[in-house]
C-alpha cells in the first residue's frame, strides 16, 4: 500500500486547505502558523518523503530553526520512538543528576509537555549534518513510516542511528489531544491529504530582532515565494470535518 492511499481526500470550503492539500500531494512546501496563544510561530511544512536536499538548504537558510521530522502517532507507537523526557527520566530513577533537567509540569510556557523524541541518523550518511545526508535520513524516516502504517514488520534500529542530527517528533492522536502544535497540525494535514504522515517542520526566525519571524512577515515571504500560508485554527476546523466523514 503506499502512502496516497492510506487516507482518504475531501473538497472543504476552505480553498485555503484545498490549496494547501494539493501542495503537499504534490511535494511542496507550505507554511503553518500555529495561533497567538501558543507558541505564535511560522513553521515551514513539507513531506519526509518528498524532500530533497534543495529543500533543507531552504529551511536552514531562509527558515533557520530547528529542522525535525513529525510523526504520525500510530506509527510513532509501532515503531517503540520514545518521549525524549521519559527516556532521560528513566535513564535517571535512580537518583542521577539528570533527573534535574527533565521537563516538569510547567516549564513549558506554551503546551503541556514535549513531543520530542530521538535524534538519527540514517545508517547509510556518514557524518549525517551535510544538506545531502539530512534529506536521506529525512525521507527514510518518511518511507519506514508507510511502511510501519501499511503493516510491515520493521526494526527502527536496522536503518537508524542515534544521536544523529535529524530531531523526530512525536505527533499527540490526531487534533483529538490538548495539544495543537505544528507537530499535529502538519501530521493531520498528511492525514488529510492522503500522503504519508511523516512532515518535516522549521521554525521560521527573524533575522534583525532574534525573534521568530512575526506573522505578518511569514506571510509577505509566502506571497513572495508561492506558498500557501494556514493558520492552526483552519487545519483543526477542517480535520473535524475530515473526521466526521470517515
Amino acid at each position: 500500500m503506499s502512502g496516497s492511499t492510506i487516507y482518504n481526500c475531501l473538497t472543504y470550503r476552505n480553498e485555503n486547505i484545498n490549496l494547501a492539500l494539493e501542495a503537499l500531494q504534490a511535494g511542496k512546501m507550505i507554511q503553518i502558523y500555529d495561533s497567538d496563544s501558543r507558541e505564535g510561530e511560522t513553521d515551514l511544512v513539507i513531506p519526509a518523503k518528498a524532500v530533497t536536499f534543495r529543500d533543507v538548504k531552504w529551511m536552514r537558510k531562509d527558515a533557520g530553526g530547528l529542522i525535525c521530522v513529525a510523526v504520525d502517532p500510530v506509527a510513532s507507537k509501532q515503531l517503540r520512538l520514545p518521549f525524549m523526557a521519559e527516556l532521560v527520566r528513566e535513564t535517571s530513577i535512580n537518583g542521577d543528576m539528570l533527573g534535574k533537567i527533565v521537563e516538569k509540569e510547567g516549564d513549558l510556557k506554551y503546551d503541556s509537555h514535549s513531543s520530542f523524541s530521538l535524534w538519527v541518523n540514517h545508517r547509510e550518511t556518514r557524518t549525517g549534518i551535510p544538506d545531502i545526508e539530512r534529506a536521506l535520513t529525512i525521507r527514510k524516516i518518511g518511507e519506514i513510516t508507510e511502511k510501519m502504517l501499511s503493516g510491515d514488520t520493521i526494526y527502527f534500529g536496522d536503518e537508524f542511528r542515534t544521536p544523529g542530527h535529524v530531531a523526530l517528533l512525536r505527533a499527540a492522536d490526531g487534533l483529538l489531544d490538548e495539544r495543537k502544535g505544528q507537530t499535529e497540525l502538519s501530521v493531520a494535514l498528511a492525514r488529510m491529504a492522503g500522503v504519508t504522515p511523516a512532515m518535516v517542520v522549521c521554525e521560521m526566525l527573524d533575522d534583525y530582532n532574534g525573534k521568530a519571524l512575526s506573522k505578518e512577515d511569514a506571510k509577505k515571504y509566502g506571497e513572495e515565494h508561492g506558498l500557501v500560508f494556514l493558520e492552526g485554527g483552519e487545519i483543526v476546523e477542517a480535520y473535524m470535518t475530515w473526521i466526521g466523514s470517515e
